[in-house]
């Protein structure tokens, strides 16, 4: 990609990105509900959400792979139709999952969307074609992100023409750390799958910067976002090493 990709993708980092929508348990706000989503349009500011792999193909709007945190669900999301999965409750308010399209259709084009592909390491393909279908007429800004860097080589070949990113992070004992084999930890940790998964951005852990890869790809005009900031320290690492913020318990 030419040197003046960032120039080409500053939309991308033109404004913080809400965690998982504007969230905040206290007011009841929970993280990737359509009112978290609605708090960060209010706030002008772009959106980051998840999405998973229904029983039924559809990419839902949710972060865990299981439902039992959040919700008064159980069992895995991946094991759920969609129309189960909107008769689950949430546990700290009335919202109910919404699906990609619902979520298209709330935000219409007035945000930035960074979509996160929950891959579970494993079945590529059926998502990735989801999402893209999709996004297909969708006509405001959004872009596709995943840890997975296969997910975004699918996505390069499904729908080349869509902004893609590659999310990684020193891969300490995480739920996603416990999903991979210590060879695609290592092969994350140390970006070798970039060149083969081609990514128009990175998204680093802030806790991780400076970081190797990062450094070069802003040295070749290649936006760098850096995830989750919360603290005045992190905000300052991220004004340094990288183009934009995913932020969470605050507002920038």
């Amino acid at each position: 990609m030419a040197p003046g990709t960032r120039r080409a993708l500053d939309w991308l980092t033109a404004r913080p990105v809400a965690h998982r929508g504007l969230h905040d348990m206290g007011k009841g706000i929970v993280e990737n509900t359509q009112s978290a989503v609605q708090a960060a349009l209010e706030g002008s500011y772009a959106i980051e959400v998840d999405l998973q792999l229904t029983a039924d193909g559809e990419a839902m709007v949710f972060h865990d792979y299981t439902l039992e945190r959040l919700t008064d669900g159980t069992g895995r999301v991946i094991d759920h139709t969609t129309a189960a999965l909107k008769h689950v409750r949430f546990k700290a308010c009335d919202d109910r999952m919404q699906t990609l399209a619902e979520l298209l259709e709330q935000v219409a084009g007035r945000a930035t969307l960074m979509l996160e592909l929950k891959s579970r390491w494993k079945d590529i393909g059926p998502l990735e074609q989801r999402v893209a279908e999709v996004l297909k007429g969708y006509q405001g800004p959004a872009s596709v992100m995943s840890f997975d860097p296969h997910s975004m080589i699918a996505m390069k070949a499904i729908a080349p023409h869509l902004v893609r990113g590659l999310v990684s992070e020193r891969f300490e004992p995480t739920e996603e750390w416990q999903l991979m084999s210590v060879g695609q930890r290592l092969a994350l940790r140390h970006g070798l799958q970039l060149p083969e998964c081609d990514p128009h951005f990175l998204h680093y852990h802030v806790k991780g910067l400076p970081y190797g890869p990062t450094r070069l790809f802003r040295k070749l005009g290649r936006p760098v976002l850096t995830w989750t900031v919360r603290t005045p320290a992190e905000r300052e690492i991220a004004a340094k090493y990288a183009d934009q913020m995913i932020f969470e318990g605050f507002r920038p």
